[in-house]
């Protein structure tokens, strides 16, 4: 049996077969100790799937002084709550643009029909996975281009938009159902 240090030594080295063989083993416990955070399947995948993309980005800098199983649950719970805040902000913007928008609102109907467009709006988000879910509200809320959220994201500009399109997928979606 290999010893952690010897795992991350190879992985640090640019091992695929041993990346490969600790994501393989790892993987689905640590999706379902994501589950039990977030409450969502595809976003505890998301989480996963990330904390294993920056292992592997940033193999070189790989420093585990614990158990390297230790390490990546507690690496999946610290990115379960990160995302846990994320959807907090977003939720409270929104109902911030709900209350800011209803102030000014002059008809009632008008008011009712802003706060469903809100609501559909937040729950969209909530159901996006957490990268997915920033990239939008960072072109949309901040109004930063697509190079921009890839440059501070360090993701290919592809990759914002490919999140970019699903997000907007899943808003026609949502806004197309009655």
């Amino acid at each position: 049996m290999i010893r952690d240090t010897e795992i991350i030594g190879r992985i640090r080295q640019g091992d695929k077969g041993q990346f490969e063989s600790l994501f393989r083993s790892s993987y689905v416990s640590l999706v379902k100790y994501a589950k039990t955070l977030v409450k969502d399947h595809d976003t505890a995948e998301e989480i996963v799937q990330d904390l294993f993309f920056r292992l592997w980005q940033d193999r070189e800098k790989l420093n585990i002084e614990s158990s390297l199983n230790g390490y990546l649950f507690r690496a999946v719970h610290n990115r379960c709550l990160h995302w846990m805040d994320h959807n907090r902000v977003v939720g409270k913007y929104a109902h911030e643009m709900t209350y800011r928008q209803t102030e000014n609102a002059e008809n009632p109907a008008d008011i009712i029909l802003f706060k469903e467009l809100q609501l559909k709006i937040a729950r969209v988000l909530e159901r996006l996975p957490e990268r997915c879910s920033k990239i939008f509200c960072m072109n949309r809320f901040e109004g930063l281009k697509y190079a921009e959220i890839a440059e501070k994201l360090s993701v290919s500009v592809k990759t914002v938009e490919a999140n970019m399109g699903r997000a907007l997928k899943e808003f026609r979606k949502a806004l197309t159902e009655k």
